[in-house]
């Protein structure tokens, strides 16, 4: 929440030196198992009322670093603008800006950038050891725009859509089709933790979702009676309330053998892909490639609500950004 400014130098920050009072303990979002159930619930609901028109300025006073190494259009707008629209200020960085390049250690980059920013979006496609490595301070809240194996604020914004969209998340069917990536993950191990929720993935042999992550999954549904089932075709497509898909090309990712395509190609999301799931809308976290991961009819079809998706992208990222800065948030 924002702090009195009535006893600070100009100038200065909340929580720096010179302050009135010491900044509270940051929160970090690496991965969608940092938050408890109440906290997950917590900022899809969040997101549904920043969607629906809530104001608030919990970020007054305090400066968002934005930082990516790989492209983004949705993520990176989303919490730039997020940050603004919550009374933040915003810095940002691109691949080659910081003396990591030169060979600083990312410890001392972090201990450096603690003592100025107050929330750190970090899109580095690289292993999820670097965020934490950034998060081992109590300064700074880290998020996570997408590492090489999650992507968790894309499922925050995936359940705020869900939630806008049906009302509910609980009981609802989900068949996601296609590679097995960092999306994939987090909506995995957010799904898993919705009352009756059935999630149904449908990925090529050989580029599932990994074991462990359907492992981590499994302890969600077994206190959650969730289902989370994988197989390697797309015969008998169940009717479903949602067809989800993301592109072929993952930011940052190669695949391992050259002729992955022919694998890939039974998986994409066309008309019939629809009819078969029933009446079903479809998802895309974008960017979409209209002829490979999805046909052209599909995602600019009546039942494609994947820019409604994007959009909700940016009020989940105020909700994300609010509760880095709220220590009175949801934990439990």
């Amino acid at each position: 929440m924002p702090q009195s400014t009535q006893s600070r130098p100009a100038g200065a920050l909340p929580g720096r030196s010179g302050s009135a009072r010491p900044r509270p303990e940051r929160r970090h979002l690496i991965s969608i198992d940092d938050l408890s159930g109440a906290e997950l619930r917590h900022l899809a609901a969040r997101g549904a009322e920043f969607a629906a028109g809530a104001e608030a300025d919990g970020l007054r006073g305090q400066v968002v670093g934005v930082l990516f190494r790989k492209t983004s259009t949705r993520t990176r707008t989303a919490f730039s603008a997020g940050a603004l629209r919550l009374g933040g200020g915003v810095v940002t960085y691109g691949p080659g800006d910081l003396q990591e390049n030169t060979g600083e250690e990312v410890s001392d980059t972090a201990a450096v950038l603690s003592r100025v920013l107050d929330v750190l979006v970090a899109r580095t496609a690289g292993p999820e050891s670097e965020l934490r490595a950034y998060a081992a301070q109590r300064r700074m809240a880290v998020v996570n725009a997408m590492s090489a194996t999650e992507h968790p604020t894309q499922a925050l914004a995936d359940l705020t859509t869900l939630l806008r969209r049906f009302g509910r998340i609980e009981d609802l069917h989900v068949v996601y089709v296609g590679e097995g990536n960092n999306t994939a993950t987090a909506l995995t191990l957010a799904l898993a933790r919705f009352r009756g929720v059935r999630l149904t993935l449908r990925t090529p042999p050989g580029y599932g979702v990994p074991a462990d992550y359907l492992e981590r999954a499994a302890v969600y549904t077994a206190r959650s009676g969730a289902v989370v089932e994988q197989r390697h075709d797309m015969a008998e497509l169940p009717e479903a309330d949602v067809v989800y898909t993301t592109r072929w090309q993952t930011t940052g990712t190669a695949k391992p053998t050259a002729d992955w395509r022919e694998a890939f190609a039974p998986f994409q999301v066309r008309e019939e892909t629809l009819a078969a799931a029933g009446d079903a809308v479809f998802m895309h976290d974008l960017p979409a490639h209209r002829g490979e991961e999805v046909t052209g009819d599909v995602l600019d079809g009546p039942a494609s609500i994947a820019f409604d998706q994007a959009e909700n992208k940016f009020h989940s990222a105020r909700a994300v950004l609010e509760w880095c800065a709220d220590p009175t948030a949801e934990r439990n």
